[in-house]
């Protein structure tokens, strides 16, 4: 190394708190002081040896085969580093330089890194209990295990405190090595329960404060859901949606997300449908749909489609309000647009959905008319299906 390369590491504050005098010649560097600080030279030889690693990455990205890489072995050599970058982190939260950067240690981690508060907080972690735990430095080091699995141990070490026994590491490693990292980390919780109850309740009581769910209207109409759902309310939600959200045959081209989108609307449907909800203010829970006459002939100009308007109209408590001059004149009795007996006989006959493929049942299925009443469709039976709420109007179709 030249003696410039030694003078631009001094001047970006390598070399603090060092007495140092450089003299170069012939690409030699001399100390002059004595009380040259080892430590120094041990920076100046990391700062090399990121730079040729930096070369290697650089020359494999390169010369590489992408066709053939061996994605394991090469997430197993991206873990290792994650596990090094863990270390490093550890050490500077060790000699305070969050605290010379005014941040907490997840902060300072985070901004100099550039990562979540959370990766930095997991990161941390880790590079506290690796230390304590050589068998999983080890087996991390090796590709044995993930970065994600040995996050998991460090975790757990951290968790338990004195109630970790080095003894069960070695068979920890095995299942990290052995198991799905959704599965380890069920094995994880498992261990955590057992070796310390009380502390488990306390955690699953704190998770159970973090809940919170946001369903915000979008400008366009749609509405976006957000949330963190706590492990009971969370598994509950997951199979009623699953339940729904089966694949209905040939006929059916959504996709999973949006056959999860639909489920949700079944079930929020059904459930609005057998009344059971509380009143406020002495209705019903529903959803009101307000529209004119020109838009269930399907005429331009309504905010929401009139196929949207036609699907939902065709089971529905209509009730019509006259207007003139903005005042309104009149308002007529709610009626159904398919009466109760007409309804018992169509389920009847149809006995559930009759969409192809479909096998859903008279309860999750509702009216829907062949030729639409509001362009002159009869509401006879004939003129009747029954279908469940992912597929579209006859109608509308």
């Amino acid at each position: 190394m030249g003696a410039r390369r030694a003078q631009d590491l001094i001047k970006h504050g390598l070399g603090r708190g060092v007495g140092v005098g450089l003299v170069a010649g012939e690409d030699r560097l001399v100390a002059v002081n004595a009380s040259i600080d080892e430590h120094f030279f041990v920076r100046i030889s990391v700062v090399d040896g990121l730079e040729r690693l930096n070369s290697a990455v650089s020359d494999f990205e390169a010369e590489a085969d992408f066709d053939f890489v061996d994605p394991k072995q090469l997430a197993a050599v991206i873990d290792r580093l994650q596990g090094a970058l863990c270390k490093v982190l550890d050490r500077g939260r060790e000699r305070g330089d969050h605290r010379l950067a005014g941040l907490s240690p997840a902060s300072w981690a985070a901004r100099t890194c550039g990562l979540s508060r959370k990766a930095a907080a997991d990161r941390l972690c880790v590079g506290r209990q690796l230390g304590s735990l050589p068998e999983t430095a080890a087996a991390l080091a090796g590709g044995a295990i993930s970065y994600q699995a040995a996050s998991a141990l460090c975790h757990l070490r951290e968790q338990l405190g004195e109630r970790w026994q080095p003894a069960n590491e070695a068979e920890m490693v095995g299942f990290a090595h052995t198991f799905s990292i959704e599965d380890f980390h069920i094995c994880c919780r498992h261990a955590r329960h057992v070796a310390d109850p009380d502390g488990f309740d306390t955690d699953s009581k704190e998770d159970f404060e973090r809940r919170w769910l946001q369903v915000s209207p979008m400008l366009d109409g749609m509405h976006s859901v957000d949330g963190v759902l706590d492990p009971v309310t969370g598994a509950a939600f997951r199979t009623a949606l699953d339940a729904l959200a089966g694949w209905r045959g040939p006929g059916d081209t959504r996709n999973q997300s949006q056959r999860m989108a639909d489920a949700l609307a079944e079930l929020l449907d059904d459930h609005m449908n057998e009344g059971l909800l509380p009143r406020r203010k002495g209705v019903r829970p529903h959803v009101s749909l307000t529209t004119t006459l020109p838009g269930l002939k399907r005429e331009l100009g309504m905010p929401i489609s009139g196929t949207t308007v036609e699907r939902l109209a065709c089971d529905c408590t209509m009730s019509r309000v006259l207007m003139a001059d903005s005042v309104v004149v009149d308002v007529g009795r709610a009626t159904r647009t398919v009466p109760p007996g007409t309804r018992r006989a169509l389920q009847q006959r149809d006995r559930g959905c009759r969409w192809p493929g479909c096998d859903r049942p008279v309860s999750w299925s509702t009216p829907h008319h062949l030729e639409f009443w509001a362009r002159g469709g009869p509401g006879d039976l004939d003129n009747l299906v029954l279908l469940c709420l992912p597929f579209p109007s006859p109608a509308g179709a």
